[in-house]
């Protein structure tokens, strides 16, 4: 169960369509073979007010958080994480090259006995 929240400045939505960019994360996601795909949650939250750098407001940012449960080797944390993050910049290239943007991810582990779940999302899977 990963849960990737993307963060990213306002100034984007015109440029970036986020849905897509969720998308395009699960998918990466998906390619890893680290995360089910069951489990994989991708949202993303506008971030309204903000300070980057010299103050600015051309300059955007997109920070990409991957939290899951403990119990992956740290290699194959790192490999999936940067699969996902090449993805990412892949995608947005046109963007980063034409405009002030920061992109970042950072991969956590949750602490499986502090984190309880339950949910029939697998229970609804086509093909399941």
């Amino acid at each position: 169960m990963p849960h990737f929240s993307i963060e990213y400045s306002a100034n984007l939505e015109s440029e970036i369509d986020i849905g897509t960019l969720c998308d395009v994360v699960r998918r990466a996601a998906i390619e890893t073979e680290v995360f089910p795909m069951p489990g994989i949650r991708v949202r993303a939250y506008r971030c309204d007010h903000y300070s980057i750098a010299d103050g600015s407001v051309e300059h955007g940012f997109i920070d990409m958080s991957i939290r899951l449960r403990e119990g992956r080797s740290l290699e194959a944390r790192k490999k999936a994480t940067q699969h996902v993050f090449d993805v990412v910049e892949q995608h947005l290239s046109s963007t980063i090259n034409k405009r002030s943007l920061a992109l970042s991810m950072e991969m956590r582990n949750i602490d499986a006995e502090l984190s309880p779940k339950t949910g029939s999302i697998r229970k609804f899977l086509s093909g399941e």
